[in-house]
C-alpha cells in the first residue's frame, strides 16, 4: 500500500498500577502502625525546542497527560503534537505510546510553522506511513525513500496533516487518515495542509535525560513501569507481524495493534469460514477482502505449525 498507518501513539489508557499499602509494624503501645501511602507518580518534562524542566504527574491516560503538560508550560493541550520518551529529537521509534517508564524523561514536541504543499498524485504509491498521537492528531510517522512524497521537500516525518484538500482531518482516526490518502484520484493535484514541530534554535535540542544530570543521576526508588502487557509468545508475535504485512498490502495499514487483534480472533478457529464469521463479528467496520482472509487464514496455519520466523 501506498500509505499506512501505526497504532503506536494511539491514545490507549493507562493502568496506573502500585503494590497494595502495607501497614507499618505496631506501635510500642500495640497500636497498628499507619498505613504506608504509596508515592505519588512524577515524571519530568521538557517542551522538545528546548524549556525549563516541569515535573507531571496525576494522570491517567495521554489526554491527561496532555492536560498536566499545558498547564505545566502555560500552553493549550492543543498545541501538543505527540510526546517522545527520554529523547527531544524526532525519533519515531521513541514517540510515546501505551506504556510508559517511570524513569522516562516526556518531551513534549508542539506546534510550529504551518505549511501548504499541492502535489500531482502521479503514482498509486503515495510512500506516506501515518500515526495519531491518542487525541486526534494524525502525523507523518515514515517516508518511504524514493517515493512521491519523498520527491516532496517540504513534507517531513513528524508533520501534522491539518487538512487534506481544504477538508479538516483533526480528529479522525490514523486509519481513515491513511484511507482518505490512499483514495485520492492517480493523476489529479491534492493539497495538505501541514504543521511541523517547533524546533529549537541550531542544530541542538534540550539536554537528554542524564545528559546534563536532569534526573541528577537517581533512580526513582519505586522503579518499574506505569503499565506492562504480557510477553508475547513468538507465535502471537510472528503471526501478527504477517497480519501486520497483509494489513499493508491489501489495506495500506500498517497497524500491529490491529494485526494482533486478528490473531486473537483466528487462531482458535477450524477453518476459513469460522475465521471469516469471526473477523466480521469483531471487525466488520473494516470490510476486509476475502483475498486478505485467504492470506491471513494461511500466516495462522504457518503460525500454528511453527513455520513463521
Amino acid at each position: 500500500g501506498g500509505v499506512s498507518a501505526s497504532r503506536k501513539a494511539s491514545g490507549l489508557e493507562w493502568g496506573l498500577h502500585w503494590p497494595t499499602p502495607t501497614s507499618l509494624p505496631p506501635s510500642p503501645s500495640g497500636r497498628p502502625g499507619a498505613v504506608q501511602h504509596r508515592p505519588p507518580l512524577v515524571f519530568s518534562a521538557q517542551l522538545a525546542h528546548g524549556s525549563a524542566t516541569a515535573r507531571v504527574e496525576g494522570f491517567s491516560s495521554i489526554r491527561e497527560l496532555y492536560a498536566k503538560l499545558g498547564l505545566a508550560f502555560g500552553i493549550a493541550a492543543s498545541e501538543i503534537l505527540y510526546c517522545t520518551l527520554s529523547t527531544p529529537k524526532l525519533n519515531m521509534e521513541s514517540l510515546l505510546g501505551a506504556q510508559i517508564g517511570l524513569e522516562d524523561f516526556i518531551f513534549a514536541h508542539v506546534k510550529g510553522i504551518q505549511k501548504e504543499v499541492t502535489v500531482c498524485k502521479s503514482e498509486d504509491v503515495l510512500g506516506l506511513t501515518i500515526t495519531d498521537n491518542g487525541v486526534g492528531y494524525a502525523f507523518i510517522k515514515h517516508i518511504k525513500a524514493g517515493s512521491l512524497m519523498a520527491a516532496v521537500p517540504a513534507v517531513s516525518v513528524g508533520d501534522h496533516i491539518e487538512e487534506i484538500n481544504g477538508r479538516s482531518i483533526v480528529g479522525w482516526r490514523h486509519v481513515d487518515v491513511a484511507r482518505a490518502l490512499r483514495e485520492l484520484e492517480k493523476g489529479r493535484p491534492f493539497s495538505l495542509r501541514l504543521v511541523e514541530p517547533q524546533k529549537a534554535l541550531g542544530e541542538c535540542g534540550p539536554a537528554q535525560r542524564g545528559s546534563r544530570g536532569l534526573l541528577g543521576g537517581r533512580k526513582r526508588p519505586w522503579g518499574g513501569t506505569c503499565r506492562s502487557w504480557p510477553k508475547a509468545s513468538p507465535e502471537r508475535e510472528g503471526a501478527a507481524s504477517k497480519v501486520d504485512y497483509f494489513l499493508e498490502l491489501y489495506l495500506g495499514i500498517r497497524d500491529f495493534e490491529l494485526a494482533t487483534t486478528i490473531f486473537e480472533a483466528g487462531k482458535d478457529k477450524l477453518n476459513p469460514d469460522e475465521f471469516a464469521r469471526a473477523l466480521d463479528d469483531a471487525l466488520g467496520d473494516f470490510a476486509f477482502p476475502d483475498e486478505f482472509v485467504f492470506d491471513v487464514w494461511g500466516a495462522l496455519g504457518d503460525a500454528k505449525e511453527g513455520r513463521l520466523h
